[in-house]
């Protein structure tokens, strides 16, 4: 799914996570004064220091992949009140444009976790951030995302830059223009909606008309440099944006990796559940991601992926069969060496 990102180091827990009273009851700390001198230095087993389900629930989605993500959350207002719309006025939803597989034809995309479809999971993301914006709960921001005291353009901002919510559209285009020019892959994208999420949440802070597009683009910067085997420098991004310098593309890194706890690392599980929860966004609304019909080519592609996959892991399992006999095989010995003493 891109370049591999396991090696970095993130820190055991979201600084979002406050434990309570009966939570530390729970998982109890052992303290150098419980050890006794004979034992020796006490180290603590790591299923004794995991957090329980609760916490893992309430946790920063961004670090846990059972915990929902903010976008899909901030997403179900409007879907709720589409709903409701159409219900009370008695209107379908819109024309049925989605294909349907029948019989004699198959319907299939050609985005799966591992290739996304560039152009819908771009347009998924921007989607994803209008969102946050539209549904934000207040105007927290930090100056080194504001786009008044750090423009990115010559032109002048508007003076209402900070009151107008930006349209779907717009952030879609900002979006595009800096992947298409920087040849960025739809991997990239979904690890750009991970920062952003795990900035808003370590931060506290939140994305609004002042301040999405310097997030957006520190978000792309770091995500390109992470994910893809060959990163994008800073000065290529000032060729894209002809009038912002390297030393403010230096600087808002550095402000983005502090504030991120330079926790970089996006789990496979992590990565997986916010591109199934971007297609959930999709089709609520109404954002189909391109069908084609199954063809005998791709038909022939598929079922030897499904036997090499299905030989690898009957594979695995004849190991771990193996593997298990071989230790019943040594508990049996232990056994009988016991006995005989």
């Amino acid at each position: 799914m891109g370049g591999s990102v396991s090696c970095c180091i993130s820190p055991g827990e979201s600084p979002k996570i406050h434990r309570r009273e009966v939570e530390l009851e729970e998982c109890p700390i052992t303290t150098t004064e419980d050890v006794s001198e004979d034992t020796g230095t006490y180290l603590q087993h790591i299923s004794d220091r995991e957090l329980p389900d609760e916490l893992a629930q309430e946790a920063n989605p961004s670090d846990h992949p059972r915990a929902s993500t903010l976008f899909l959350n901030k997403s179900q207002t409007d879907v709720r009140e589409k709903r409701k719309s159409n219900y009370l006025n008695h209107m379908s939803p819109g024309l049925l444009t989605k294909k349907y597989s029948s019989c004699s034809t198959i319907f299939i995309d050609d985005s799966t976790v591992s290739q996304p479809n560039l152009k819908s999971t771009i347009k998924c993301v921007a989607l994803a951030i209008y969102y946050h914006i539209k549904n934000r709960d207040s105007n927290r921001s930090l100056d080194i995302f504001d786009e008044k005291k750090h423009p990115l353009s010559r032109e002048k901002v508007p003076d209402d830059y900070s009151v107008v919510d930006p349209e779907h559209k717009l952030i879609y285009r900002f979006i595009r223009t800096l992947f298409s020019s920087a040849q960025l892959t739809a991997e990239c994208a979904i690890v750009t909606l991970v920062y952003l999420e795990r900035l808003l949440t370590y931060a506290e802070m939140d994305i609004c008309p002042c301040n999405w597009k310097r997030i957006v683009l520190g978000a792309i910067l770091l995500a390109s440099k992470v994910w893809d085997d060959q990163a994008v420098w800073n000065v290529d991004y000032c060729q894209i944006l002809k009038d912002i310098t390297v030393e403010d593309m230096n600087e808002m890194e550095r402000h983005f990796l502090e504030l991120l706890q330079f926790n970089i690392n996006v789990p496979a599980s992590v990565y997986a559940k916010y591109y199934f929860d971007l297609r959930s966004l999709a089709d609520d609304n109404n954002l189909s991601f391109p069908l084609e019909p199954l063809s005998n080519k791709r038909a022939q592609k598929l079922e030897a992926i499904s036997r090499l996959c299905e030989d690898k892991y009957k594979d695995l399992s004849k190991s771990a069969m193996r593997r298990s006999v071989s230790a019943d095989n040594l508990v049996g010995v232990k056994n009988a060496q016991a006995v005989l003493s």
